[in-house]
Formats: structure tokens, C-alpha cells, sequence
């Protein structure tokens, strides 16, 4: 698989943001130039242009080493090298596009440059197809005496060679996986169609809210008016735009089985005993994790019922109900600069030790960072680890003053800090970590922060927001999102079943969910069952169970950074110091963390219970 899948990943994850799922930040003060350097890259356009033609020049040599990966040790290196060789220069060529097509969405002669940089991957893809199933033909045997002769395979490629052998099962015929290769693009029509009828055709209701103003309800609509600070207007809000969805759930359904019936047909075809056993097989992980995630969060699901108790008290409502979930606990106006934000996560950081402070505030004082909105820049946030082997990390922020804007910072700076300790202690094959560790980097620098400002608040009021947006980070990223990996689990086992499923059934499921999870005191209308159709991240299988995995470990590190010594911080960072030296739940394990029990996920939710015990006692 082309680097540029695995890597961009990282940045694609980090860009969504689960707008769907998280609360929508502020909005963020106009203007601010791009502050990142990329010349750092290319000195020009022509130099990148220049390196382009080269890379796609050199592709077709890479044939030379066909048929020749089994006739010796050092054969092998020689051409797994020069596969690195060119995937280094095509990501770093990618990178470069990249950045200059999101700085401005609007100037086209960048965008083109972004396809054409995206075609050289492809070239790259099918010049280099044949190396999986070659080295599957070779065998395991002889490929482990190969490793275990030549100190470039053992120490560069002995893991990516394990990899490879380790899927040998659910490897195709070469005639088998250009069929199943094929199959991608019809498979990803039941997408194409549900972002066309949600973009296109389905005809949003417009409702006026208590201001007055108007608003077409269509999803960025919907995000940014879901926690009007006026109750009537947020029924309204949820009233008028799940019915709308609801209209639809026949054609969304049908879309959304789609797409499950081409995972079951994949899991068959590659001879998976589930669709979950299949997404999960990328990275190794057990699908004892999932089941874990999902019983556990069960289990604590009366910590979230309190909660939403808390929430009504703060709010001073009669009572509870489904749209009454987005509306801040507390307001707290406080302008926030980049440079304060800087200063403070630094501050926060500290018990992370001098070695990953002083390379925080090094990484952060240079030119890496595109930080404030402006017209035509790409929206969201990311950090693009692509060149950054040989160069250094990009970050794309969209920064609002406040401390929704911090915690971003943080966040995607915490990506950054993992890349830059896992480039400086592996060889380049083996930085790549998957995104199961990735979010553990960067929630984990959340936790910390929000421990930071909870520790100095100077009011009652300020200690309460603090607290109230830890709450409902882990209500959005835990709780949420184990729900979502619930829902998905539930389809995929009753379309393997063979129970017929529709629109309407899928409404009625996600409804048992959502009333479930939120709890009988929270009122939640019938016509709110259509949500599962607004969650457009249900199109990449078992993949949201992430964000609850990743939240989870971090908290399991905070508390134990914070309440240890020298050893549980390093306990941690040789976490990311392990890049992509093995495999995530491996890594995890060695430092102690088996996310198959259930200690990660008690972690967390011990977490969420002392935070409401502080906001119960602030109250009382």
C-alpha cells in the first residue's frame, strides 16, 4: 500500500475532527497569514516540479526487480531499499503540493499541483503491487533466513516483512487481488451517494429562531445552531432537522447496507470469520478490544447518566432532553492568544520532563505552523507528518482565541511531538505508528492541559468551565464514540446473520442506543433515531472505535504521569518513542496497557467520575 495512505491518514483523522460527534469551536477571528516555511521542502515550484518528473521517471525502473525477491538476501534489501527510496521522495514531493493546495483552496494552479502529486502515488501504487504478493510466494521460511542473514532486512524490514506473512491467509491470487482491487471503486458508491443526497438533493428546511434570523437547516447549519443558547430555538433545531433526515431514512438506508453488504463480500472473500475481525486485521488488533470497549463503556454508563443530571443543574432546566447535550456548563469569555496558548501548554507539558519540553517549545517556536483562519484556507485542523522524516512536520490550524482554539493547539501538537521522538529513535520504515497510537499523543496533551487550568483557576465559575469541557470532551470522544462502534457492530452481526435490515429498522436501533446510553431521565424524541444517517465516518467500517481507545489510554497515562515519577513518564514516551516499531496494542502492552481488559476503559471512566465529584462539590 502506497506510504501516502498510511501516512496521510494521521492528518485526515486529525482534520475531521468528528464534527459529528464533538461539539463545533468558535468561531475564530478573521485574517493571519501562513506562517509555515516551505521552502524548508523546495526552494521553489520549480524545484518541486523538477522532482516530480524525476520520481516518475525513475518508476519504471523499479521493474528490474521483479521476479528476483526469493533469489537472495541481498536481492531482497536491494529492492525493498529502493522502494523506500522512492517513497521518501514521492511523500516529501506529496507534501509539498499538499500544503501549498490547502493554504488557499482557491488558487487552482495548487490544486493541480495537488493532482498531480496524487497521480505520482498512484504510479508509485501499481509500480509496486507486486512486491506483497512476491514476497508471499517466496515463503516464510525463506524470507526468515533472509532477515536473519542480512543486517539491512533485520534492521529496516523485518517487521514490514512479518506483516506481510502475517496476512498470507487472506491474501489473494495475484489474479484474485487485482479482482478485489477492482472492486473499489463501485464499493465506494454507496458514499458517493449519501454525500450527494445530503449535499444535493435532499431540500433543507429553513427555521427562525428567537433572534429572528433565518437558518437553513443543512448538517454546518445544524453544528453551529445545536447549542443555541435559547431552549425553545435548539427543540426547534432537533425537531425540524431529524425529521428531515427521517424523511430519507429509506434511501439512507439503502446506501448505508450498501456498504455493509460490501464488507460481508470482503470478509468472505478474504476469508475473515467478520466483517470486524477484517477492519480490525490492518493493525493487528484483537477484536477482544472492541468487545472490551463496548462492555466496559456499558458498564459505566451510570457515571454518564450523572452527568446529564450535573447538566440539567447547570443549566437550570426543568428537566432533560436530547438537545439539551451541546450548550457549554458554563460561560467563560477569556480571549487567548497563540502566544499565551503556547505558553501554557508549555507550562502544562512540564510533567512530561525536560527532554520533551525542550523540544515543545524549540518545534513550536519555528516556522511549521499555518495557525489563524483566513479566506480560502482549507478549514479544520492537522498535522501532516509526510516529509517529515527528512524534514519536519506541517501543522494546519484554524485557531480561535479562546481555550476551545488551546486545547486544538495542544492537541494537534501532541501529533507533532510523537512524529518528531519517533523519526529521532527509529529508522524510517519504522516511524509510521497507526492511528490507534497517534490520538493517544494528542489527547493525552489535552488531559494534561485541562488538569493544568483546572489546578490554577482563580474563581469557582472559571474552575467549573474547566471542568465542564473536560466532561464533555470525554462524553464526546469516550462515550459517543464506543456508541457509534456499538451501533456498527450491531448492523454488521445482523447483515452476517442474514436478518433483513432497513432504513427503518437502523433508526429503530440507533434510538435503543441512544436512549440506552443516555438514560431514562433524558428525553429523546422518536424522529431523533435518524441520527445515525448524519454520521458520515459509518462509511469507513470500525474505525470511530479509535477515538474511544485513544481517550482512554491517555487517560490511563495522565493520571499515571501525574500521580508517578520519572518512570511512569517514561513509561510513556517510550510509547511514542516506538513510532511504528510493532504493532499499537503491542506497544501499549509492553508498557503496561493490555487494551483488551478492561483497565484502560475504568480508567477513563474513573476519570469522568472525580471530575463530576469536583463540579458536585464546587456546587454544593
Amino acid at each position: 500500500m502506497p506510504d501516502l495512505t498510511r501516512r496521510s491518514a494521521i492528518a485526515a483523522a486529525s482534520l475531521a475532527t468528528f464534527a459529528a460527534a464533538l461539539p463545533a469551536l468558535a468561531q475564530a477571528p478573521a485574517g493571519g497569514g501562513a506562517a509555515w516555511d516551505l521552502t524548508d521542502l523546495f526552494p521553489d515550484d520549480a524545484a518541486w516540479d523538477a522532482a516530480r518528473r524525476q520520481a516518475l521517471a525513475e518508476l519504471p525502473g523499479f521493474a528490474k526487480f521483479k521476479g528476483t525477491l526469493g533469489t537472495s538476501a541481498d536481492a531482497l534489501a536491494a529492492a525493498l531499499s529502493e522502494q523506500t527510496k522512492l517513497d521518501r521522495m514521492i511523500s516529501r514531493i506529496y507534501t509539498y503540493a499538499s500544503l501549498k493546495a490547502d493554504a488557499d483552496l482557491r488558487v487552482s494552479a495548487n490544486q493541480e499541483k495537488e493532482a498531480l502529486a496524487t497521480d505520482l502515488y498512484t504510479a508509485f501504487g501499481e509500480a509496486t503491487s507486486w512486491v506483497a504478493p512476491e514476497i508471499l510466494s517466496v515463503g516464510k521460511a525463506r524470507i526468515d533466513q533472509f532477515v536473519a542473514a542480512n543486517a539491512t532486512l533485520k534492521q529496516h524490514f523485518d517487521f514490514q516483512l512479518a506483516d506481510i506473512l502475517r496476512q498470507a491467509d487472506h491474501t489473494l491470487s495475484p489474479e484474485g487481488e487485482v479482482l478485489l482491487a477492482g472492486t473499489s471503486a463501485p464499493f465506494s458508491g454507496p458514499r458517493d451517494i449519501r454525500e450527494q443526497l445530503v449535499a444535493s438533493d435532499i431540500p433543507w428546511p429553513t427555521v427562525t429562531l428567537s433572534t429572528g434570523k433565518a437558518v437553513r437547516l443543512d448538517d454546518q447549519a445544524y453544528t453551529l445552531n445545536r447549542d443555541a443558547p435559547n431552549r425553545a430555538d435548539r427543540k426547534l433545531v432537533f425537531d425540524t432537522f431529524w425529521a428531515q433526515y427521517g424523511k430519507f431514512q429509506a434511501s439512507l438506508g439503502t446506501a448505508y447496507l450498501s456498504h455493509v453488504k460490501a464488507d460481508v463480500f470482503a470478509k468472505k472473500a478474504r476469508k475473515y470469520p467478520t466483517s470486524l475481525a477484517m477492519a480490525l486485521s490492518g493493525g493487528n488488533v484483537p477484536e477482544a478490544v472492541y468487545r472490551a470497549l463496548v462492555r466496559e463503556t456499558n458498564a459505566g454508563l451510570p457515571q454518564l447518566h450523572r452527568y446529564f443530571e450535573l447538566r440539567r443543574t447547570l443549566l437550570k432546566l426543568p428537566d432533560m432532553a436530547y438537545y439539551d447535550i451541546y450548550p457549554p456548563l458554563v460561560q467563560l469569555d477569556r480571549k487567548i492568544t497563540v502566544p499565551e496558548m503556547r505558553a501554557t501548554t508549555i507550562e502544562a507539558l512540564r510533567p512530561l520532563g525536560p527532554e520533551y519540553g525542550a523540544l515543545f517549545a524549540e518545534a513550536t517556536a519555528k516556522k511549521w505552523l499555518d495557525q489563524l483562519p483566513r479566506p480560502g484556507k482549507k478549514s479544520g485542523a492537522y498535522m501532516n507528518p509526510g516529509a517529515a522524516f527528512d524534514v519536519h512536520p506541517y501543522l494546519l490550524l484554524n485557531l480561535g482565541e479562546n481555550y476551545e482554539g488551546m486545547t486544538t493547539y495542544a492537541h494537534e501538537w501532541g501529533h507533532a511531538m510523537h512524529t518528531l521522538l519517533a523519526n529521532k529513535n527509529n529508522v524510517y520504515e519504522k516511524t509510521n505508528y497507526p492511528i490507534f497510537l497517534a490520538e493517544i499523543a494528542s489527547t493525552c496533551n489535552e488531559q494534561l492541559l485541562a488538569a493544568y487550568m483546572v489546578a490554577r483557576a482563580k474563581t469557582k465559575q472559571e474552575k467549573l468551565f474547566y471542568l465542564g469541557q473536560q466532561l464533555e470532551s470525554i462524553r464526546g470522544t469516550f462515550y459517543r464514540q464506543a456508541m457509534f462502534g456499538e451501533f456498527e457492530l450491531l448492523v454488521h452481526d445482523k447483515a452476517e446473520a442474514g436478518e433483513g435490515l432497513s432504513g427503518e429498522t437502523l433508526t429503530k436501533l440507533y434510538l435503543d442506543l441512544l436512549r440506552r446510553y443516555h438514560g431514562p431521565n433524558v428525553a429523546i424524541a422518536d424522529t431523533y433515531g435518524s441520527e445515525w444517517a448524519y454520521i458520515p465516518h459509518f462509511y469507513t467500517s470500525f474505525y470511530v472505535y479509535q477515538y474511544a481507545t485513544s481517550i482512554s489510554a491517555a487517560s490511563y497515562f495522565a493520571r499515571s504521569i501525574l500521580t508517578g515519577g520519572a518512570k511512569e513518564r517514561e513509561t510513556y514516551l517510550n510509547v511514542l518513542k516506538s513510532g511504528g516499531s510493532d504493532y499499537a496494542v503491542d506497544i501499549l502492552k509492553r508498557a503496561g496497557l493490555d487494551m483488551a481488559s478492561a483497565t484502560p476503559y475504568q480508567a477513563i471512566i474513573a476519570t469522568f467520575k472525580d471530575t463530576l465529584d469536583q463540579c458536585e462539590a464546587l456546587m454544593a
